[in-house]
């Protein structure tokens, strides 16, 4: 059964410091409509600009993920996105009054529990996937890539390694459809920065926010008590003891795994920016948010190549749902009407139908003979065959009725059918069937070209 759209059972409210700016922002995460998806709004700034939570929108990516549209912007977002993203929000408007989210614990779980708090409901609206049907790669110059391979469901490897005799060599993973747990395996998992970064930050304006109980701090290379204090005085903190290799002040790590399970948490906050779910088994090599949000934008881009593209990939050594036997047994048509041969996949909403295009067929002796091409109205009454079946399957005695198409809309012809070709037909439903009528967004392709589109709308009928 095909996953339904969720957003929030009741707006959330949290105040806090941003990591980077120091600011204290407040919050306000509010349930959305179904096709919204993720956006934010800053509420501080004149006309209440919203911006969307998609790659395109990426405009920084030193530490941590900024978005911006026009002058606004809104920092430090892949923490909170993760969240939304592990406990299944995909609509919500999120309303703040400054300009980076507020860094919390510096995990996603004071996001998860505040989620929960609101609670999540489902929509009426089919969740959209972006299904990765070939592999794909982003690689960056300094190691770092991303790899993407098709699958049935999600999951995510991340790979760290920084040389560093305190953190090794770790990988993490999440496979959510195998049973994994967000806020159990990832969302408590904390950022973290090196000791010998810190200064170098705070010269560059960052981490104004920081301090030891928002961030793992790892002691690569062991400093001296005055310099110790130096640092203490930093964050606002006296006693700061870094003289020996590990963590600072002898942090008690969450898991032994927990800064490569960090770095999946950012990897699944930035592709969430993707827009939609996505199938596809994820493998990241010393990821980051430069390489996190290009493979998002590179999986956008495919996202708009591939609406053109069917949605269902046709196996011939699959057995179909319906048969030629069973076509003529819910059509009236027949040979040399009959024009499809197969129906490969059919729901309430949608159907998909082979049509075998061969030189034998009647319409080629008189329609372009010596330069053979399908005539498009037989494309069409193709399609309009297969909608046929889609209208037929919601009754109960299908033999008993008939679809009388009323209105064909839109009708274009992208490119020319001829024999050899295997054409695809996928039709849905455009809205609900009501009182007969049904209205459908009708596509043929030939292999991953579309060759015709159009609009239909028929009306079932009882026969006498």
């Amino acid at each position: 059964m095909t996953a339904k759209q969720q957003t929030l059972g009741a707006a959330v409210t949290f105040g806090g410091t941003g990591l980077h700016t120091g600011a204290t922002v407040n919050l306000t995460i509010r349930p959305a409509e179904a096709g919204h998806g993720i956006k934010f709004c800053r509420t501080d700034l004149e006309g209440a600009p919203v911006i969307d939570a998609v790659a395109e929108n990426v405009a920084q990516t030193s530490r941590s993920t900024l978005l911006k549209k026009g002058e606004a912007t809104v920092s430090t977002v892949e923490h909170l996105m993760a969240a939304l993203w592990g406990c299944g929000v995909d609509n919500a408007l999120i309303e703040l009054d400054g300009g980076e989210v507020p860094i919390a614990d510096g995990s996603a779980m004071p996001w998860v529990k505040l989620i929960q708090k609101a609670g999540v409901v489902e929509q009426e609206a089919e969740r959209k996937y972006y299904e990765i049907s070939e592999k794909t790669t982003f690689a960056a110059e300094n190691g770092s890539e991303i790899v993407a391979y098709p699958d049935d469901a999600f999951s995510a490897v991340a790979n760290v390694d920084f040389d560093s005799a305190v953190v090794g060599k770790q990988y993490a993973t999440f496979a959510p459809e195998a049973g994994d747990d967000f806020a159990g395996m990832v969302a408590p998992s904390r950022t973290f920065v090196f000791l010998h970064e810190i200064e170098p930050l705070i010269q560059n304006n960052l981490i104004k926010g920081g301090d030891l109980d928002n961030a793992i701090v790892i002691v690569e290379r062991p400093v001296a008590a005055d310099k110790a204090a130096q640092i203490g005085k930093l964050f606002g903190r006296d006693g700061v003891a870094a003289d020996r290799q590990g963590y600072l002040n002898n942090l008690e790590l969450h898991f032994d795994n927990e800064i490569a399970r960090h770095k999946l948490l950012d990897l699944l906050g930035d592709l969430a920016l993707v827009g939609m779910r996505i199938k596809g088994r994820i493998f990241a090599t010393r990821p980051g948010h430069k390489t996190n949000t290009e493979f998002a934008k590179l999986l956008r881009k495919h996202i708009k190549r591939d609406v053109d593209r069917p949605t269902f990939k046709y196996d011939p050594n699959v057995e179909p749902i319906y048969d030629i036997n069973r076509i003529k047994a819910t059509l009236p048509h027949r040979p040399p009407f009959l024009l499809v041969d197969k129906i490969i996949h059919i729901t309430e909403t949608e159907v998909v139908g082979i049509k075998n295009v061969t030189m034998n067929e009647p319409f080629f002796v008189g329609h372009f003979p010596d330069e053979p091409v399908m005539p498009g109205v037989l494309q069409v009454e193709a399609m309009a065959q297969c909608g046929g079946i889609l209208a037929l399957s919601t009754v109960p005695d299908p033999e008993n009725y008939s679809t009388y198409f009323m209105t064909i809309d839109g009708v274009k012809y992208r490119h020319k059918v001829v024999p050899g070709d295997t054409l695809q037909f996928e039709l849905r439903l455009a809205e609900p069937i009501r009182r007969g009528i049904v209205k459908m967004d009708a596509r043929a392709y030939i292999g991953n070209t579309l060759a015709t589109e159009a609009k239909l709308m028929a009306m079932i009928t009882k026969n006498k």
